[in-house]
């Protein structure tokens, strides 16, 4: 959510001046009951004054229960850390465009959910108990509308999901990719990366765990460009 300081600060000031009123107060009790109820309220009182707004189909209840989700993710400092380095990458690398430069945001939102149900799967992101799959997915998605909006100069994060790209642009004959020969070489450098020690995995993530990642990123890549229509990334 694009929000800044001195706005988090007037939604505060104005919780702050509605203690006259009686009901108000009883309802900022309640406001400052758990760090969910804090987080609920925030969520409440910036859709109300046009702060952010509600997306993805959600309603209220379950906008205020991703508003949750997302406080816990980014105390999940490992999740939070993944989530967001392959958002900045899929922002870069894999934009909700057609190679004719049409709109096809599916084709985005299809990689984000295969890609987040990878890092799942693979152990590379554990979700706090607040949270799952879907919330995970819409978090990525909120990262990378905001990573796209930037005007600024920035880097290329797409470098990993490109680098997997090649090995599949190099393993494709008359339009056919042998996949034995990508994942293969996918599993050969995802070892080769972690025993020279430029690959560093948590202690919950084993060698098979990355490598099967790998070889489910390949297949998200691969969908995507299928979808817009991309020879590479």
């Amino acid at each position: 959510m694009k929000i800044r300081t001195w706005k988090w600060a007037g939604v505060c000031l104005g919780a702050a001046l509605t203690q006259a009123w009686a009901p108000a107060v009883v309802h900022a009790q309640g406001c400052v009951a758990s760090q969910d109820a804090a987080v609920g309220c925030f969520v409440s009182n910036s859709v109300k004054t046009g702060l952010t707004s509600l997306r993805y189909g959600m309603n209220m209840t379950q906008f205020k229960a991703y508003g949750v989700a997302v406080s816990k993710i980014l105390q999940a400092q490992q999740a939070y850390l993944v989530l967001a380095g392959m958002s900045s990458a899929i922002a870069d690398a894999m934009p909700p465009t057609n190679a004719n430069g049409t709109a096809n945001a599916s084709a985005q939102k299809a990689a984000v959910s295969a890609i987040v149900h990878a890092e799942i799967l693979c152990g590379l992101v554990t979700l706090p108990a607040e949270a799952n799959e879907q919330q995970a997915q819409w978090l990525s998605l909120d990262m990378i509308t905001s990573m796209s909006e930037t005007k600024g100069i920035i880097l290329s994060p797409g470098f990993l999901l490109r680098v997997t790209d090649s090995y599949i642009v190099n393993a494709t004959s008359a339009g056919v990719v042998n996949w034995t020969q990508v994942n293969s070489q996918l599993a050969s450098m995802v070892s080769s990366l972690a025993s020279t020690g430029l690959l560093k995995l948590p202690s919950n993530v084993t060698l098979a765990n990355a490598q099967s990642f790998a070889q489910d990123l390949a297949q998200a890549i691969y969908t995507y460009k299928q979808a817009t229509g991309r020879a590479t990334l």
